[in-house]
């Protein structure tokens, strides 16, 4: 295996970011068609998406524990089997405990199956330029507003709905299936770049790892960053349309927001292998929060896309990050592990946003509240972050 294959794993993991992710958060754009098709409630329907990221959080740590058991190819064609399986199927449910069971339950559990996985193997397949690395990897999920997101509005606007489900789920099985078997496990060692020496690497236990207090400050930042994040992402859509947008240029700011992300994790991840990974990540929470607070103001289409592109690049650059610390501090023989019970605690985050935005619609008819206390959490995120332990102190004793 030569070191030139690692820039293939992080384009492979990249693509699968994309189609995962992106088929996923594509509920946001078939919100509104649904619901006017079925007659459910934006939170029932919504409610799909807050399944989605509970079982993420619990499927994604078995994920990570297997890949670092049995190799990540095998976890990721599973994942690229049953994505597929769960679109099709929940594109014919008829009642909405149906759809919630099926696209919540199955889509959450076979999109978990590429995160810890992949951003494990491209830790491990690098030693210098990790951050950028990462950061690609994760750009891939940055592209799935400005991919999937608009594919699924035109298919919606020329067929329906249901139409456009079963399509994305049938395309999932054409990408993600060959490049499951493309995926190769990272050398023993890291690969040395440009004549760098392989990285010492701290034994320890998943058990050791989960217990210690860089963990426990990792988990509640990740935590509370995804919860402050994910309603405005979910509901961005929606907002915009009652703030009097048209529903293709309201998916546009979707797209604005996607890409402004892809360039925000290329930048966050550049700096902080340059300046350090904790102050680029405090420094992005801290933009992240005051984007939030900005968009309970606003309600014209250049505002949502100056908005978009702040807060997309806001909340892009700092996902990779925390991936980032966690090979810092606890090295790569259970990163895996490391990193799906890290998703754990960030998937509880963002299964809030959802359901909360759609029961704040339902109940006041309109979203400024869901902006107001998002832009909180935000800033709770950052004072989180502030104690994190530099990276070089990487003693690991159990909290």
């Amino acid at each position: 295996m030569t070191v030139s294959y690692r820039w293939t794993i992080v384009g492979l993991g990249a693509l699968m970011g994309c189609v995962a992710i992106g088929a996923m958060f594509s509920l946001a754009v078939f919100l509104e068609p649904m619901a006017v098709d079925t007659g459910w409630s934006r939170a029932g329907i919504s409610s799909a998406m807050t399944l989605n990221f509970l079982v993420m959080g619990v499927a994604g740590f078995g994920w990570g524990a297997a890949s670092d058991r049995f190799g990540p190819r095998i976890v990721v064609l599973a994942g690229a089997v049953l994505l597929g399986l769960a679109l099709v199927l929940a594109s014919r449910m008829h009642s909405l405990l149906a759809f919630q069971l099926t696209f919540g339950v199955l889509v959450g559990i076979s999109a978990s199956a590429f995160f810890a996985p992949m951003i494990s193997a491209v830790t491990g397949w690098f030693d210098t330029n990790r951050s950028l690395a990462v950061s690609l990897v994760s750009a891939g999920m940055g592209m799935a507003p400005m991919t999937i997101s608009p594919f699924a509005r035109w298919l919606i606007t020329d067929y329906d709905w249901r139409f456009a489900m079963l399509v994305i789920g049938i395309g999932a099985w054409v990408l993600l299936l060959p490049a499951a078997l493309l995926v190769r496990r990272p050398p023993a060692v890291p690969m040395p770049q440009s004549g760098a020496g392989p990285m010492a690497e701290p034994e320890m236990s998943a058990r050791s790892a989960l217990r210690s207090p860089q963990f426990l400050v990792l988990g509640l930042t990740f935590f509370a960053c995804c919860a402050a994040h994910s309603g405005p992402i979910f509901h961005m859509v929606s907002y915009a349309i009652v703030c009097g947008v048209t529903p293709m240029a309201a998916v546009s700011i979707y797209s604005v927001e996607g890409l402004a992300g892809l360039g925000g994790r290329l930048l966050l991840g550049v700096l902080a292998d340059r300046i350090g990974v904790k102050p680029i990540l405090i420094g992005g929470l801290a933009v992240q929060a005051l984007a939030i607070a900005a968009y309970s103001a606003i309600g014209e289409l250049g505002q949502f896309y100056a908005l978009a592109i702040i807060f997309g690049a806001a909340y892009g650059g700092v996902m990779p990050l925390y991936a980032v610390l966690a090979r810092d501090y606890f090295g790569q023989q259970n990163l895996g592990a490391v990193l799906g019970a890290a998703g754990l605690l960030s998937s509880i985050g963002m299964a809030l946003g959802p359901v909360l935005g759609g029961w704040i619609y339902d109940t006041f008819d309109g979203y400024a509240w869901l902006f107001i206390g998002s832009a909180i959490v935000g800033l709770g995120a950052v004072a989180i972050a502030l104690a994190f332990p530099p990276v070089g102190q990487k003693a690991l004793q159990p909290a």
